[in-house]
């Protein structure tokens, strides 16, 4: 009796829920639908507009005195007409492709090491088979071939024959440079950039609010004490899961955790997975203390103001992969997971969570493709690019390149067919192909499900059964 009365009297309140210091429990932005709404100027804007034009219009040039203005319009600037600078994509791989040649032949000469084993019986062929998912082998053959192709002709496309190309490619746009040429992060932004939160300056907030916590001196308990919390608003699903015996974890936010933005995770490939992971695919993941499903966009990891939208989740180098989730605050590991038919999570990438920048553009390449029909000095004809003398008259500002280093532009469609009269920097070769490079910015898909389903454990049975047992001697 007397250890209660004096567990009773050193009971006390150590913290109190201030109201006024409280976050707001706000996840979304709910988005005003008047706020896209387009006025139309006045007249003073259009006329501040026209002498802006008109001041911006002027040229200064270097003429014979004398020369009147009318003149002076018809006398070429010294420098002429200067070329674009290249982009990162613009290399011949003559020396890598000689340099693999060789490893090969050298690989070839030296002598391998054999391993003799001996398979087991326990197996019959036609039990293995009533195992075996025919759709789903069918599925993963086809994700194998997409990403073998990906791998030999990136970012390349067929141009198809039943839709115009200006129509299917409308959203595209041709750049002289993927790496100096602008593009303004704020435009053609999808309706789901109105439902979240950005930071003026990510590092900045981020600095502050660490800063503030560990100026603030808060009595917390000691190891060893019996805390008891009071949470109000409470949601009865998490009630009812609490009573069926689960554990109920408690984390405390740091400010703004609470609300949805976008996400971007610096992952490397597992390498005891091999499996294809495509893009927009459904994915588990596990960044610091949180576990949601999304379905990911993945972007090259380059210190550029654009990045090269990835298809695929590769091995070779680490991507940087991009979610609508609730903000989290750096450091925080990242793990990526996939889950199977039977409900197992298998890992597919670990990683870290790099920033919360909406900003960050992922750009999608696409790579139309044509032949040279024939070839003259430094002009050609060129075919099966485009399928109308529409589609040539509509793409014929973007420039043109080979896969041998040319440069070009298209001078004039010739017939109703697609074919075209192109101008290179020097003459091509007959085994050399044309090639148009097409922008476009992608966002990810709303898909984030904080709901993620219990994983089903790894049975050995299981693991067995996927094959017969291999004995090593």
């Amino acid at each position: 009796m007397d250890a209660v009365a004096h567990m009773e009297e050193d009971l006390k309140v150590l913290m109190k829920a201030d109201p006024d210091r409280q976050e707001s429990l706000q996840a979304e932005v709910i988005p005003d639908p008047m706020d896209g709404e387009q006025t139309w100027p006045t007249e003073e804007e259009l006329n501040e507009a026209n002498d802006f034009l008109k001041e911006s219009s002027k040229v200064v040039k270097k003429v014979p005195k004398g020369t009147s203005s009318y003149q002076a319009e018809w006398i070429l600037d010294e420098d002429g007409e200067s070329g674009g600078e290249g982009d990162e994509y613009d290399d011949i791989e003559h020396g890598e492709f000689m340099e693999e040649e060789s490893q090969d032949e050298s690989s070839e000469e030296e002598e391998e090491e054999c391993e003799t084993m001996t398979i087991g019986e326990s197996v019959r062929d036609d039990l293995y088979d009533e195992k075996v998912d025919e759709e789903a082998e069918e599925k993963m053959l086809e994700k194998y071939k997409q990403e073998r192709l990906e791998e030999m002709f990136p970012d390349e496309v067929d141009t198809p024959r039943d839709v115009a190309a200006r129509i299917r490619f409308q959203k595209y746009r041709g750049l002289k440079s993927f790496r100096t040429s602008p593009w303004d992060p704020k435009e053609n932004l999808p309706q789901d950039y109105a439902r979240i939160f950005q930071f003026q300056n990510f590092t900045n907030t981020r600095k502050r609010i660490f800063k503030e916590i560990e100026e603030k001196e808060v009595e917390g308990a000691e190891v060893g004490w019996y805390v008891t919390l009071h949470v109000s608003e409470v949601p009865l699903s998490v009630v009812e899961y609490f009573k069926r015996g689960a554990p109920l974890i408690a984390i405390s936010l740091l400010p703004h955790e609470q609300k949805m933005s976008v996400l971007n995770m610096v992952v490397s490939r597992h390498p005891g997975n091999t499996e294809p992971v495509k893009a927009k695919e459904e994915l588990i993941f596990h960044c610091g203390f949180r576990r949601f499903r999304a379905s990911p966009l993945f972007s090259q990891h380059t210190a550029a103001d654009k990045h090269k939208f990835q298809r695929f989740l590769t091995a070779d180098m680490a991507l940087v992969v991009t979610v609508y989730a609730p903000i989290t605050f750096p450091p925080a590991s990242v793990l990526l997971f996939k889950q199977n038919s039977k409900g197992m999570h298998s890992l597919i990438a670990t990683g870290h969570l790099l920033s919360v920048d909406p900003d960050r553009m992922v750009i999608k390449r696409v790579v139309l493709s044509g032949h040279p029909f024939k070839i003259f000095t430094k002009m050609a004809v060129v075919r099966y690019m485009f399928f109308s003398r529409e589609d040539v008259l509509w793409f014929q500002p973007v420039e043109l390149r080979t896969k041998w280093g040319r440069r070009g532009h298209i001078k004039e469609p010739i017939g109703t067919h697609g074919h075209m009269k192109c101008n290179f920097d020097g003459k091509l070769k007959s085994q050399d192909t044309v090639l148009m490079n097409l922008y476009k910015r992608v966002f990810p898909k709303w898909t984030y499900d904080p709901h993620v389903p219990e994983p089903v454990p790894w049975v050995k049975s299981e693991i067995s059964s996927t094959g017969p047992e291999v004995d090593m001697e």
